[in-house]
């Protein structure tokens, strides 16, 4: 264990470390001790207190769990709300608009994650245009292809802030900029950079951020978030929307909507509250660490990963480039999922993707030594499977 890092402190309040190589935490975030103790709360609230907890902060957890992170990804209070997913929060986004107009146009990034994708392609049905910007190598996008494809018909643009399959992080801010030239507004999904990348959704301009818990910030499944910029808020009316966005929901009004004015707006129906109590815990480490510190322990090991890689003479398929890379580094070998699955068994967590690799993300909790062995591993796995 290396000493010297003082974030390894931080490794005894995560219990899967105990017996794991856990380097999957762009995919599942290990789980804080303290999460227990949270969800017991909400048992013991719910079986204590009763009808009573809605009125005790039940209601405005969405909100105020929002908050939290908020203070994460450069949003101020009461400018997040939360989801139990990201595609949720992507729906409310597009109701907002009418697609019927001449500017019709969607622009996606050719990295997105595809729940992202199916639900802009189900617009078609209400007259968008969705233009999806391949990548050229399935890894990168070239910013300029993106800034060439928004023009005055573009009504939405939507980019994964770092892509899942290789850690490419792309240009938000450039993005943003050209896009509001063009009269367009940005949708950006954080899920592989908040929590691992110092992240401003003010200071970048974007429009709307959502992102999910499950990953980077150790808060698990169930609990997504909806940033929606304030001063965009009086002009849109979500089609996929509830009685929590309401103004005055407990007065059960029949026919249309009358949207409050705040975040609640884009509420919907009763939230995921088990969710949210899971959530907390790994939203508060996370910002007592500060993402600054965790940024740079990330780039530290990453870039020690790609040199274990290059001596075992293994294909490095994530951005050498520090400024382009998020917190994970991707390693192609000869039959992967096999590779991933003896992993697996020998207790050593990562996970594969086709036309990608072996995803491998250290995390602020993980020591240096348990870089050189998931190398060593799969360099062993490769060599003894003689996989050519």
């Amino acid at each position: 264990m290396t000493t010297s890092d003082p974030l390894l402190a931080w490794r005894k309040e995560f219990p899967v470390l105990e017996n794991t190589t856990y380097l999957i935490s762009h995919s599942l975030g290990a789980m804080p001790r303290r999460t227990a103790e949270a969800l017991q709360q909400f048992a013991e609230m719910w079986a204590s207190r009763g009808i009573r907890v809605w009125e005790e902060g039940w209601w405005e957890m969405p909100v105020t769990m929002g908050d939290l992170i908020g203070s994460i990804i450069g949003a101020g209070p009461g400018q997040v709300v939360m989801h139990q997913n990201v595609s949720i929060c992507q729906s409310i986004v597009t109701t907002c608009f009418d697609w019927n107009g001449p500017r019709n146009k969607l622009v996606t990034d050719g990295l997105n994650f595809p729940s992202n994708d199916y639900i802009y392609y189900g617009l078609e049905r209400q007259g968008a245009r969705v233009c999806r910007v391949a990548s050229t190598d399935g890894k990168t996008l070239p910013l300029e292809l993106m800034l060439e494809a928004i023009d005055e018909q573009t009504k939405l643009v939507s980019v994964s802030h770092v892509a899942f399959r290789s850690s490419f992080v792309q240009d938000l801010p450039a993005i943003t900029t050209r896009a509001h030239e063009m009269g367009a507004l940005v949708i950006a999904d954080l899920y592989q950079s908040a929590g691992v990348l110092p992240v401003d959704v003010s200071a970048m301009g974007v429009d709307f951020a959502t992102g999910g818990s499950v990953k980077w910030l150790c808060g698990g499944p169930g609990a997504a978030y909806l940033y929606v910029r304030p001063d965009l808020r009086p002009q849109l009316r979500p089609a996929v929307t509830g009685w929590m966005a309401h103004r005055h929901p407990f007065e059960f009004e029949p026919g249309p909507i009358n949207f409050a004015d705040d975040a609640f707006r884009f509420l919907n129906g009763t939230p995921n509250i088990p969710a949210l109590y899971s959530a907390r815990s790994g939203y508060e480490i996370i910002s007592q660490i500060g993402v600054e510190a965790i940024r740079a322990k990330s780039l530290r090991q990453t870039q020690r990963l790609i040199e274990l890689a290059d001596e075992a003479g293994f294909s490095v398929h994530s951005c050498r480039d520090p400024r382009a890379r998020g917190g994970v580094v991707v390693v192609d070998v000869p039959n992967g999922k096999e590779v991933e699955r003896e992993l697996t068994r020998r207790d050593v967590l990562v996970d594969y993707r086709p036309n990608a690799g072996i995803r491998i993300a250290p995390h602020f909790y993980n020591a240096d030594h348990e870089l050189d062995r998931v190398i060593n591993e799969i360099q062993s796995i490769v060599e003894s499977h003689n996989y050519k």
